[in-house]
């Protein structure tokens, strides 16, 4: 690698010198090749796809589903002086419209876009004039039909290539099985395989699945005995408080998030949690995309995630600073059931989705033939009871519908206030003076924010209330009134989530879902939560099963997972549990194997420990022994 990515990334990063991976992914950007980056949670994927854009001239495109990731690059990126900005879905088209411009004629150097973003005509037209050196795909996995988390609307960035033919594409995702690397690539169109991989390995975790029917005090003496800051992860909105305020009454320092907050509350609970003010933050998985804590020393679930993807990507926030620390998963018998019966209602029966989607037409009162690209702001709660619908089913539902393309709906994420004069500075002089009444907030209005003339500038009411010693609620009145006056353009601030309808409204009847959509995708899903709950059950090292699961074979035991631990005080050594598993796994394919036979493979194993360990593979389902005393093959080593 030449100096200059590295001149760059001390500049603006502070680091000397780039992690694993990083240097490879950089020259291959910079080289002008589509590449595919595995790297593991928390691996520095932005500095791949930023360092290699600032080395150019021209601006680099970047593709996002999360609207609060994108806004917490964009911010990181200001910090350090660089240009960027996010076209998001609850922006103004005049914003959308001036962000674009200075796309094409100014110096923005980053332009976060959401996949809808690209199918849109303004977007493309102005697409076509910028001088792009990068396109970087994060989240790439979205793209893929096999993958956990597929987004129709990712399969539209291939179609903007044609524009710009030369320029590479750098995608980045944190989980991806072997078919979803195959399908990333051919989604992109990429020229040839090209995928750079840092081992998902993370030796400085411990992991550790616990079956336990009190997991509340199991969680107490785990959080107390591992002191540091920590996650816990919960599967409704309602136990994130239930559990931080059984922590708090138990003298632990917490506070509970989840997408249904408000934003300063949000804000608050994050920046304590950061600052190390709170240990514990228990939250629902809209928490930790984007946050940067090294020092996280545990993460506990305790409820068990529907897929190893989502597990392996929350586990994964923890010991960043590559510190030892702990993966927890608590769980019971009831939670196994609840799992797999929440798994049937993440693929409701296809009349209830009819339901859904007719509720949907009346709730925004959109007429059969009507409402392609309609935009509203869309309260799930406020849905569910207006029709008296259940929860997680009307969720599920709507996800299929979304990935049918005939909705979409965005993350909620709080937008401040924004302002942009719309008159030059001596037109609004003349306006201050023939207005008296006003001309004072506009003074004070000046003074308060630079850059008005300009640019969207985000503003506080309750700030300006204090300033000009009025009320809020006359800030806004007088903000609407020079609005209405087009003196300025006000943008008031949102914090729900919006829902678009990206196609006419069909007659229910007439809804159609694809088989990719229901039944193959229902089927993928099944395998997912057969895996994780062979993970739950596993004897073998529990890394080393997560590690097979993303293709990864032949990783050595981490001798620090629960698995690893008890079998080291059983006397079981790494190298014997390898040397049956492969001689068992050999022999079982071919012939029929009693048990009486085993000891006969292994003549120089200790009877004690080998006994041990066929049982240990017996309890965990990994092998069955039949009537006639039979070993059968139950699930992979």
């Amino acid at each position: 690698m030449d100096s200059k990515p590295l001149h760059i990334l001390r500049e603006y990063w502070g680091y000397g010198s780039f992690r694993p991976s990083q240097e490879e992914i950089i020259d291959h950007a910079l080289a002008g090749h589509d590449t595919l980056a595995l790297l593991p949670t928390g691996g520095g994927k932005s500095i791949c796809f930023q360092v290699p854009a600032m080395c150019k001239e021209g601006i680099c495109i970047v593709v996002s589903p999360l609207i609060a990731l994108m806004k917490d690059q964009v911010e990181n990126l200001r910090k350090k002086g660089i240009e960027a900005y996010a076209i998001t879905s609850e922006m103004h088209y005049n914003e959308i419209d001036r962000y674009l411009d200075n796309s094409v004629y100014g110096n923005t150097k980053f332009l976060y876009v959401s996949p809808e973003r690209l199918k849109s005509d303004l977007f493309i037209e102005r697409f076509k004039k910028m001088k792009v050196n990068l396109i970087a795909v994060d989240e790439a996995h979205c793209i893929s039909q096999w993958g956990y988390d597929f987004r129709p609307p990712y399969l539209q960035i291939a179609e903007i290539r044609q524009w710009h033919p030369k320029v590479p594409v750098l995608a980045l995702t944190a989980t991806a099985t072997e078919d979803v690397v195959e399908d990333i690539q051919k989604k992109l169109q990429f020229e040839r395989t090209n995928v750079v991989r840092k081992s998902f390995e993370r030796k400085n975790l411990g992991y550790v699945v616990m079956n336990r029917d009190d997991k509340y005090n199991k969680l107490l003496e785990v959080v107390t005995k591992l002191k540091g800051s920590g996650i816990v992860y919960v599967g409704t909105r309602k136990r994130t408080r239930e559990i931080a305020e059984y922590l708090l009454a138990n003298d632990i320092s917490a506070s509970w998030y989840h997408a249904g907050l408000k934003p300063d509350w949000k804000a608050k609970v994050q920046d304590s949690w950061l600052k190390g003010e709170t240990r514990i933050i228990v939250a629902t998985n809209a928490f930790g995309m984007g946050i940067d804590k090294p020092d996280v020393r545990v993460v506990a679930h305790m409820d068990i995630p529907a897929n190893i993807e989502s597990y392996f990507q929350e586990a994964g926030r923890a010991g960043r600073d590559l510190k030892q620390s702990y993966c927890i998963l608590l769980w019971n018998d009831q939670d196994m059931e609840f799992l797999k019966n929440r798994h049937e209602d993440r693929f409701p029966e296809k009349d209830f989705i009819k339901t859904v989607y007719k509720s949907l037409g009346s709730y925004y009162s959109l007429a059969i033939g009507a409402g392609l690209n309609t935009n509203r702001q869309f309260q799930l709660d406020d849905f569910l009871k207006t029709y008296s619908l259940p929860a997680f089913k009307t969720y599920s539902a709507l996800k299929l519908l979304e990935l049918a393309e005939y909705i979409s709906i965005t993350d909620a994420v709080y937008s401040p206030s924004k302002v942009i004069f719309k008159i030059d500075q001596r037109s609004l002089y003349s306006y201050q003076v023939s207005h008296s009444k006003i001309d004072p907030f506009i003074t004070v209005l000046l003074r308060s924010y630079s850059g008005l003339f300009e640019h969207y500038t985000s503003i506080r009411e309750d700030l300006m209330a204090s300033r000009c010693n009025v009320t809020q609620k006359q800030i806004v009145k007088w903000l609407q009134e020079l609005h209405q006056q087009k003196v300025l353009e006000y943008i008031p601030q949102s914090d729900a989530p919006k829902l678009t309808f990206t196609a006419d409204r069909v007659h229910e009847d007439r809804l159609y879902l694809p088989t990719d959509i229901f039944k193959t995708r229902k089927q993928r899903e099944e395998i997912r939560l057969q895996a994780m709950i062979s993970y739950i059950n596993a004897s073998d090292c529990r890394s080393r099963v997560l590690l097979r699961y993303f293709g990864e074979t032949g990783a050595p035991h981490c001798g620090v997972c629960d698995v690893c631990k008890q079998a080291r005080k059983e006397g079981i050594s790494p190298e014997l549990w390898d040397q049956i598993s492969e001689v068992l796994l050999e022999r079982i394919m071919v012939e029929k194997l009693r048990i009486d036979q085993v000891p006969a493979l292994f003549p120089e194993a200790d009877p004690n420990v080998l006994q041990k360990t066929i049982q240990w593979k017996i309890d965990s389902g990994e092998l069955s022994v039949s009537d006639n005393e039979k070993l059968n093959l139950q699930s992979d080593f």
